[in-house]
């Protein structure tokens, strides 16, 4: 067993006494993002129903979205490669008064719309600015390495709402570091959503990555449990465990108790957790081995 290997055991021991030790730990989002509605820029009004759910997900932080057809009305144009979604609605057709056997009914349309932040030339004076609370980032440079030479690396983006990772596109999306409550919790939610990008059949290849199932099932509890005891051990290798400790052990009691499991849960999590660490950490790996030879 390797040094980082036992050190990982002793931290994955800490959380579940953590877990065991009380039953109220509340997990709280470690970001500001904004709270408004997603509605139309040129109209106003706000989307309804399922599309509300739609724009959301998409996890812009600015809540404003347009039509491509408003999009170059305005001056401006949709960025090169950028995916519209779709926006529904229904359409009531009247009944025809002269026909007795036409009858009125509802028809579903759609039609595709674009956030401000993938457009560009829009006007200034009409585009409105979100304010979200920030702070001051002072990049760790440890964990800036961690992530700058993990080898295969997916995309990363920042400026969204929500931290998450997509398997079909291999990115990860990110609020910006200045969202966050503090720097530790930035880099404890990227190593999050980095150890799942791990389970990409492009690198180790993890089930609940590649065949994704619905959300708060079994194996997407269990891919949660991964992703966080893997933040866990980058974390603790970072030297910024204490700082993340009490809101990853929150995390960590939720999925478990989704799973209706015992913390027991965690040594098997922790065992994937181990193999995502020892991927993210392999460059780093064979450069102090490489260090330690040339010392002798």
């Amino acid at each position: 067993m390797s040094a980082y290997q036992k050190i990982n055991k002793m931290i994955t021991a800490r959380l579940i006494e953590r877990i065991e030790a009380t039953n109220t730990l509340p997990w709280k989002k470690p970001w500001t993002s904004v709270s408004l509605m997603p509605r139309n820029l040129v109209t106003g009004n706000n989307y309804r129903g399922v599309n509300i759910f739609l724009l959301h997900m998409l996890g812009y932080a600015s809540p404003y979205f347009l039509s491509f057809k408003q999009v170059t009305a305005m001056g401006g144009k949709v960025r090169k490669g950028e995916k519209s979604c779709p926006v529904v609605f229904w359409r009531i057709v009247d009944a025809k008064e002269d026909d007795p056997k036409q009858k009125g009914y509802a028809m579903l349309r759609y039609y595709r719309v674009f956030n401000v932040e993938q457009c560009e030339g829009l006007p200034e004076s009409k585009v409105p600015v979100v304010e979200i609370p920030t702070r001051e980032h002072t990049p760790l440079e440890i964990a800036e390495e961690l992530v700058a030479n993990m080898p295969n690396k997916p995309d990363i983006g920042y400026g969204r709402t929500l931290a998450s990772y997509s398997p079909s596109m291999d990115c990860v999306s990110m609020p910006s570091p200045e969202w966050f409550t503090s720097g530790a919790e930035f880099y404890g939610a990227l190593f999050h959503e980095i150890c799942h990008s791990v389970g990409h059949e492009s690198r180790v290849g993890r089930k609940a990555i590649m065949e994704p199932t619905g959300f708060g099932s079994h194996a997407y509890s269990q891919e949660e449990l991964v992703a966080e005891m893997g933040s866990a051990f980058l974390c603790g290798y970072c030297g910024i465990l204490l700082c993340t400790e009490t809101n990853s052990a929150a995390y960590l009691r939720g999925w478990l108790e989704k799973l209706k499991s015992d913390p027991s849960m965690l040594i098997k999590a922790g065992s994937e957790a181990q193999k995502a660490f020892d991927y993210i950490m392999d460059a780093r790996a064979a450069e102090q081995q490489a260090e330690l030879q040339q010392a002798a």
